[in-house]
């Protein structure tokens, strides 16, 4: 079916969502600990869900993330790339969605947004128009000359990235498509953008992608009293939107479990890349 999205006073923008009384729910726990877990959790909420929520939402701070695609992966550079993060103190992982390469540590939000359906490929463009202008709107709303569209040289390029002034790239979004249905996953840079800036200068020299530093930034290099907590408020209202009652509800242990394996053993996948 198609809803329509109404976001704090924003015009009606359309989209395939659940029925509003499909079950939407905020997952509260914490990050678990290891970046793979989390990277890993995401796929393993849109196959297994929780109990028979049509809609999940997580927003969370990470740990630091070096976040590559499957396509990165088959680069020649990839061993060096793997090491460089490793070397930056980011941790090495291979993640579900599309595109390429993104950075993101305690200074950025992650929003993992699914929703489990039959009818996932409809609307797939739909959701990157529809999400990146919230995500500027939201952005506007503290004050930021927020865009879509893309930077020449920015990392993980996209028609549907968010910068700031034309200048850097301040939110980026990837999704992933199965049959059970989408996940819409955002990360929003909001401090940091130093140690973003050489990480991900460091492995597109490796993997051998364009990149020009200046359109790595964060929220905080164009409004310095941005505080994270702040910036996962307004989110956290923009995904609760029409669905205030949602309620907030902690993993399952199966799904916990689940993700430390899937952990495990994107450790030991990686693990082979990271010694000389």
């Amino acid at each position: 079916m198609r809803a329509t999205v109404l976001a704090r006073g924003y015009p009606a923008v359309t989209t395939r969502l659940p029925p509003a009384d499909a079950g939407t729910v905020f997952v509260e726990d914490r990050p678990l600990g290891d970046p793979r877990a989390d990277v890993a959790l995401g796929p393993i909420l849109l196959r297994a869900g929780i109990d028979d929520a049509a809609e999940i939402i997580r927003i969370y701070t990470p740990r630091p993330t070096a976040a590559f695609s499957r396509r990165d992966s088959r680069q020649p550079g990839f061993r060096v790339a793997v090491q460089a993060a490793d070397a930056a103190g980011f941790a090495p992982v291979v993640r579900g969605p599309g595109g390429r390469l993104a950075a993101y540590h305690g200074g950025s939000l992650v929003i993992d947004h699914i929703v489990r359906g039959s009818d996932a490929p409809s609307g797939m463009v739909e959701r990157f128009e529809l999400y990146s202008e919230l995500h500027a709107r939201v952005l506007g709303e503290l004050g930021l000359d927020a865009r879509v569209g893309e930077l020449d040289g920015e990392y993980c390029p996209g028609a549907y990235s968010v910068n700031v002034a034309g200048v850097s790239k301040v939110i980026g979004s990837a999704q992933r498509i199965t049959r059970d249905g989408w996940m819409f996953s955002t990360v929003i840079q909001v401090t940091g953008s130093g140690s973003l800036r050489e990480v991900l200068r460091a492995t597109h020299q490796a993997l051998g992608y364009p990149l020009d530093p200046v359109t790595v930034g964060t929220l905080e290099d164009f409004a310095p009293d941005v505080t994270s907590e702040a910036v996962a408020g307004a989110f956290r209202r923009l995904y609760a939107t029409g669905r205030e009652d949602a309620p907030a509800v902690r993993l399952p242990g199966a799904v916990l479990a689940e993700a430390r394996a899937a952990a495990g053993a994107l450790r030991g996948e990686l693990g082979r890349f990271s010694s000389p």
